[in-house]
């Protein structure tokens, strides 16, 4: 069944999407009616093609914590039966459907409904999840259906709370390179084997003994904060500003009892090579500010900036929610 589905997928993508949004709609609906397909044929496809195409829409990292100690222990059938049941028990329209791909992901969509209205296919939540592990990723939940889906993912991982993870992105493998650690990480003994592999000849050898530990060290510290190889591809990183003036020379602005706010955003198409290279080159001033190599450390784009230090404020994490 997959295959045929898979084949049907592929001639779906080859049609014309350049065309009017009408005519786009009377093709698909025309195509769909040819080959017979129903609702359970075209949610499966629409499933298919996310899966195969896991960096569209936005991603958005929460964290599972307070693990019980059969947590272990869940295998994907008891997932599947106990986070079906809770939703199907607070919901009473909605279709949920469940598939393991190859790399181990449970890929979950949900179409949600209410007690008057049956679900909205056409704007359904998924749902990404590595059994075993603290991390959920999900993209398109309003919020009046978060604590349902919250719930349910509690109960069928066997955990006690999950929180926001202050991680989000267009590009799903990032969020999973990162937080999984499937990138190379740099730690200091691995110092003599990374400046092996980079060291070259110097063209010059007063110029290259002179010059070489600053470059050495220079580059050590950027693989250690921001990997070695390639990088997950994040896009953007925000840090919102929560905090006092502390200057001395102007008692107007010392004395404010309000916090300065501001909000400022990194971007770039691989916003972690662009922080390696500008402190691999000596753009940026060594060792590398906590800011900066938190995104790594502590797997999140999004930090608020505070008298304290940064970290993420209640109030600005229920704003975002």
């Amino acid at each position: 069944m997959d295959a045929q589905v898979r084949s049907v997928l592929r001639r779906l993508c080859a049609l014309d999407y350049t065309r009017p949004k009408w005519m786009i709609v009377e093709q698909v609906t025309s195509f769909c009616e040819e080959n017979r397909l129903n609702l359970k044929h075209i949610t499966n496809l629409e499933m298919i093609y996310h899966i195969e195409n896991p960096d569209k829409g936005v991603w958005h990292a929460c964290q599972l914590t307070e693990a019980q100690d059969d947590a272990v222990g869940v295998d994907l059938t008891q997932f599947k039966e106990q986070f079906k049941a809770h939703l199907h028990g607070v919901v009473r329209h909605i279709s949920i459907k469940i598939k393991k791909h190859e790399d181990e992901a449970i890929w979950i969509r949900i179409a949600w409904g209410d007690n008057f209205s049956k679900p909205n296919h056409l704007k359904p939540t998924y749902v990404v999840h590595h059994l075993h592990t603290s991390y959920v990723f999900i993209s398109n939940l309003m919020a009046k259906h978060k604590i349902f889906l919250c719930q349910a993912l509690v109960i069928a991982t066997k955990h006690g709370s999950i929180k926001d993870g202050h991680l989000s992105t267009r590009s799903l493998t990032a969020m999973r390179e990162l937080l999984l650690r499937r990138y190379q990480q740099v730690f200091p003994n691995a110092h003599s084997r990374i400046l092996q592999e980079r060291n070259t000849l110097p063209s010059h050898p007063c110029i290259g003994k002179e010059h070489s530990e600053h470059e050495e060290m220079r580059y050590q510290m950027s693989c250690e904060a921001f990997g070695h190889g390639p990088t997950p591809k994040l896009e953007t990183a925000v840090y919102r500003l929560e905090t006092r003036y502390r200057g001395n020379g102007n008692h107007t602005l010392s004395d404010r009892e309000e916090f300065f706010r501001g909000v400022v955003r990194f971007s770039s198409s691989s916003l972690l090579d662009s922080l390696r290279h500008c402190v691999a080159s000596g753009m940026a001033e060594g060792p590398v500010t906590p800011l900066l190599s938190a995104i790594t450390q502590r797997g999140r784009n999004y930090f608020v900036i505070t008298d304290k230090g940064p970290g993420v404020s209640s109030q600005a994490s229920a704003q975002r929610a």
